[in-house]
């Protein structure tokens, strides 16, 4: 069973199906108690001249414009300015946030954050239109339809990129090792995201995917390891972790998620100006598999609570960590709301590994470094290995064909079971966690 937390809420920054930048966020209350008076005295000069600016663009500017919207634009171009993560959310886009941490939204499915002024996708989220397109972490879309990305803002891309249920929208794509740019059409849909998704890799192996970190997936996390053990009809010898391109989310989740691995110990801790920026989370007794290898497969799109979490478990040593360098989003974003029903993501910590590690800008480095490789059976091969039949002078065998064996009805289940296997193999990453484990699992 899930090991229960007191532990804050927090939640995926994301508007619409487009997630605006990684985020691992915290949410606070209306009245504003995480934020501290100012102690700094007023900057008369700068406020007297954005006033006077204020008046330039109401007196001068080529079309009237309302008071409200210059505003609330001013207001977005301090929080933009001051990362790419803190943001001004609208009435619409606070509540799109509120609704996709439940794991059902509207949109294209992609994490994505701003860089050189074109719009990077972080990670696509599984079965979602963004992944059936074919995006991937990285991908640096420079036109939406037919207009050029440069020179927008991401919330102003975002916003593009949203759309009704059922319409496409048009991506320019720029992808490292593309020759050229590349051209994909993607067809708007509601996001229903399950979080967590597992099967048995092969007796006594278990496979154990999250996509996202949302409010129920520490809870799926034990129910899909309690469906495991159920199916494979025993304890398991070993687990893969796969958090691949998975862009973040809830850090209560991410928390949760380590201690159903750890026994005891620091998970996380954050570091911020104000003291309610500054928790620490801790495991307590239990671990969901009873100690059994645990393999953690990261890429360039695990970003946030994902990294959380492998940070948690390669610094206790109870997980190998195995794939690329992660995103490295070390930062954790507060959503305050305002009077006006909207709100303001705001970076206000950072967070850190049990051992001090921050990893922003650096991300977590794999204990085994693994290459984007595929693996594939061949086919159509002209080499024909040389067998006895081959070889001059061989004795033949003396039993009737027709007297052979069938096959077997265990022998026909082992057929399909190497068909399932076979589609392991493809994944070169999750080939290779599952070969450590049964080392580890031959050693132990």
């Amino acid at each position: 069973m899930l090991k229960k937390k007191n532990v804050l809420i927090l939640s995926l920054g994301f508007s619409l199906g487009v997630f605006i930048a990684t985020s691992t966020t915290v949410f606070a209350k209306r009245d504003g108690t995480v934020v501290s008076k100012a102690q700094e005295e007023l900057p008369y000069d700068e406020l007297r001249a954005f006033t006077e600016i204020f008046g330039r663009i109401k007196k001068d500017y080529v079309e009237p414009v309302a008071d409200k919207k210059l505003l609330e634009d001013a207001i977005r171009g301090m929080l933009t300015g001051l990362d790419p993560h803190s943001a001004y959310l609208d009435a619409e886009d606070y509540k799109d946030l509120m609704e996709g941490t439940s794991g059902q939204f509207g949109g294209l499915g992609i994490e994505v954050t701003m860089e050189n002024g074109f719009v990077k996708v972080v990670s696509p989220i599984d079965d979602t239109p963004a992944k059936r397109a074919g995006l991937q972490a990285g991908d640096l879309i420079v036109k939406l339809n037919e207009k050029p990305v440069k020179g927008m803002s991401l919330g102003d891309a975002v916003k593009i990129m949203r759309g009704k249920v059922g319409e496409d929208i048009t991506l320019t794509i720029i992808r490292e090792g593309a020759d050229a740019p590349i051209i994909t059409v993607v067809t708007r849909d509601i996001i229903k995201v399950k979080s967590v998704k597992s099967r048995l890799l092969e007796k006594d192996y278990g496979y154990l995917r999250i996509s996202s970190f949302q409010s129920r997936t520490g809870a799926g996390v034990s129910e899909a390891i309690d469906s495991l053990v159920k199916e494979n009809e025993g304890k398991l010898n070993g687990l893969v972790l796969d958090l691949r391109n998975n862009p973040g989310g809830v850090l209560h989740a991410a928390v949760e998620v380590s201690d159903a691995f750890l026994e005891e110990g620091l998970i996380v801790y954050t570091e911020g100006r104000i003291k309610n920026s500054q928790m620490r989370f801790n495991a307590e007794a239990g671990d969901l598999i009873n100690k059994a290898p645990l393999v953690v497969l990261v890429n360039a799109g695990s970003a946030s609570a994902s990294e959380i979490v492998a940070g948690a478990l390669q610094d206790h040593k109870r997980a190998i960590i195995m794939g690329e360098k992660s995103f490295g989003k070390g930062s954790v974003q507060t959503v305050l709301p305002t009077t006006n029903g909207a709100a303001i993501k705001l970076t206000t910590a950072r967070y850190f590994t049990p051992l001090g590690r921050s990893i922003q800008a650096e991300g977590i480095e794999p204990d085994i470094l693994l290459g984007k490789l595929k693996l594939e059976a061949l086919k159509n091969s002209k080499f024909k290995p040389i067998k006895e039949a081959d070889l001059s002078r061989h004795l033949e065998n003396d039993k009737p064909k027709n007297q052979l064996p069938s096959k077997t009805k265990e022998a026909n289940e082992e057929e399909i079971k190497n068909e399932e296997d076979s589609k392991n193999i493809r994944d070169y990453a999750l080939h290779e966690a599952l070969n450590l484990l049964k080392a580890i699992s031959i050693l132990k």
